[in-house]
């Protein structure tokens, strides 16, 4: 039944919501990424992002009428990737029960991929 479950889920229409990120949101990778063929320039296969890597939205599109696709600017690598939100994670819009629970490091969380 699970499998189920998180495969309806997969097929869910995203875009009958708001995105889940905005312009210029600071989001972190939850995932690897490899090139699939669809940037130019580097091998299929070559990892493009790693996990933790820190970018910003730079664009919000939608693929097949069903997702959103975020731009994001890897600053540190120059690669600008389109991603899922379920690849992404904001490091600007926390829910506060999470900075809670961060406590003192919230604010290290808070200055990671910005620039000084």
């Amino acid at each position: 039944m699970d499998a189920e479950r998180s495969s309806f889920a997969d097929e869910a229409v995203e875009i009958n919501s708001p995105p889940r990120f905005d312009y210029g949101e600071r989001v972190l990778a939850r995932s690897r990424v490899r090139n699939d063929g669809t940037y130019r320039g580097r091998d299929i296969g070559d990892v493009l992002v790693n996990k933790g890597d820190i970018g910003y939205v730079t664009r919000i599109d939608t693929f097949l009428q069903q997702f959103y696709i975020y731009a994001v600017d890897f600053v540190d690598s120059g690669y600008r990737v389109g991603m899922r939100a379920k690849e992404l994670c904001t490091l600007d819009k926390l829910p506060d029960d999470v900075l809670r629970k961060l406590g003192n490091r919230s604010g290290r969380l808070q200055r990671l991929g910005v620039r000084t």
